[in-house]
């Protein structure tokens, strides 16, 4: 059981796997005009920043008038792609979330931030998972990425390769960049959610922006401070589950004996 006294869900009546009941009526009304105004402001953003799939995916959501009951969106993802989303209390232990994806359950946090939060929260809360991340659950591709994901997290905990492979979920899942034929495009959960990197990750010429290279990413370093010094384009979402199927055990045996790039290289 966590018991870091920093996080902020409560992780008492959680299930061995990390799940717990959502309680949506225990949610109040100040919660759901929250979630609603959130929802609002980053619709305005990704109209213009984020990729097609995710268009596409949201239009099977109906999220935007309160905090979504995950029992009922589960019941169209179901037929999407045979995924479901499990309620959790909030961060939670490297095996539980690899044992999840790998069975196409993704973890969404109970709680949502406070109103001075606004603009920034450093774990993730509901509005963040469910806004950011389950919408692409919806795209097929994209799906079975995710759950081999999961399954090769698992593999890295065995190989004691656990930083190498979280860089890839961070510079994909996380604050992933596509190219589209009107530029690029977002489809990382962490910049589809954020109110001021979204439009940083297209428009501003500071950042670096590279081509997918499994090796790099996996021996590139990041920061969760600040807005990010690099990001990494794929083409679609077909090369990302297209380049990232080999075995990665010779990669890992590999890159150990290599340094790591700092996130600005």
């Amino acid at each position: 059981m966590i018991t870091n006294p920093q996080l902020r869900g409560d992780y008492t009546r959680a299930a061995p796997d990390y799940s717990v009941e959502q309680d949506w009526a225990a949610y109040t009304r100040e919660d759901h005009a929250l979630f609603r105004r959130l929802v609002e402001r980053q619709s305005r953003l990704v109209a213009r920043y984020a990729c097609p799939e995710w268009f596409e995916a949201v239009s099977a959501l109906d999220a935007g008038r309160e905090i979504p009951k995950f029992d009922d969106i589960n019941r169209g993802l179901a037929r999407a792609t045979g995924w479901r989303i499990v309620a959790v209390p909030g961060l939670i232990p490297d095996g539980p979330f690899f044992t999840h994806l790998a069975n196409r359950r993704f973890p969404v946090t109970v709680w949502l931030r406070k109103p001075e939060e606004f603009d920034y929260i450093v774990e993730p809360d509901v509005f963040h998972d469910f806004f950011g991340h389950v919408p692409l659950l919806f795209d097929p591709v994209y799906a079975d990425h995710l759950a081999e994901y999961g399954k090769g997290g698992l593999k890295a905990m065995r190989l004691d390769a656990i930083t190498m492979l979280s860089r890839l979920y961070w510079y994909t899942i996380e604050f992933g960049l596509m190219k589209t034929a009107d530029g690029v495009r977002a489809y990382g959960a962490g910049l589809l959610s954020s109110g001021g990197e979204l439009a940083y990750c297209v428009d501003d010429p500071k950042p670096h922006r590279r081509p997918f290279e499994l090796e790099r990413i996996l021996r590139t370093e990041y920061r969760i401070d600040r807005y990010q010094d690099s990001y990494f384009v794929i083409e679609s979402f077909e090369q990302l589950m297209r380049d990232t199927a080999p075995d990665f055990t010779p990669i890992y045996a590999r890159l150990k004996h290599l340094g790591p790039f700092l996130p600005d290289a």
